[in-house]
């Protein structure tokens, strides 16, 4: 079996985990309110805006026999500049206080799982960042899809409203960035190597996931007390 096919077989229980979540299966299927996307997309920020930064911590961590995925993470880091950019650009289009939120600090379960992920870097492996890139660019193309055209039908004027351009235009970009990590992760034959990545998909979908069931608590409570 292809290592690619095994990293999925073993993180699946994991991936159901995350789509399973009430506030990911209420915005694929009935979208979510302004409020809501506003929160996600500053939380988006606050993670994004760290891609770079991992990336070249991997990099920097990487040794002697990992030429190729060396180059495959400067490669990464071009396709990344800026997207931490467009949900600024998204939140301001939408009413937001774009300038609050780059001054702004992560909520806790954004914070834990954007420490961890450099902590899995630094003291476990450099390709536990391919854990990470598993969850986030593969739910990114789920979320994109789906949930970006239920959101705009509960929020704006069709697909004329304004705020999308990192949902939708990630979601096309992550299309062709989980075809290159199926590249590169079917050139990693190392049995350490390939459980630093298993280990960090599993974690990070659990991370990830913190986010939307903080979220989704919010809405709750928000919705109770009106």
């Amino acid at each position: 079996m292809a290592f690619h096919e095994r990293l999925t077989a073993a993180t699946a229980a994991e991936e159901d985990d995350f789509v399973n979540i009430p506030l990911i299966k209420q915005a694929l299927r009935d979208g979510v309110p302004k409020d809501m996307y506003l929160a996600y997309l500053e939380q988006a920020y606050h993670h994004v805006k760290h891609t770079c930064h991992l990336l070249a911590l991997a990099a920097s961590r990487c040794g002697d026999g990992d030429a190729g995925y060396q180059e495959a993470l400067f490669e990464y880091i071009n396709e990344e500049k800026g997207h931490d950019e467009w949900i600024l650009d998204d939140i301001a289009a939408l009413g937001g206080d774009a300038g609050a939120v780059r001054k702004g600090e992560p909520d806790i379960p954004c914070a834990v799982m954007v420490g961890y992920t450099y902590y899995a870097i630094e003291h476990i492996s450099p390709y536990c960042l391919l854990g990470m890139v598993h969850v986030l660019e593969g739910m990114s193309v789920l979320l994109a899809g789906k949930a970006a055209a239920s959101i705009r039908r509960t929020i704006g004027d069709g697909d004329d409203v304004g705020g999308f351009t990192y949902l939708a235009s990630h979601g096309e970009i992550d299309i062709q960035h989980v075809a290159f990590f199926k590249k590169t992760i079917e050139t990693i034959s190392d049995a350490e190597k390939q459980k630093a990545v298993i280990e960090t998909a599993r974690v990070i979908y659990r991370l990830f996931g913190d986010i939307f069931r903080s979220l989704g608590k919010n809405l709750e409570g928000n919705q109770n007390a009106a």
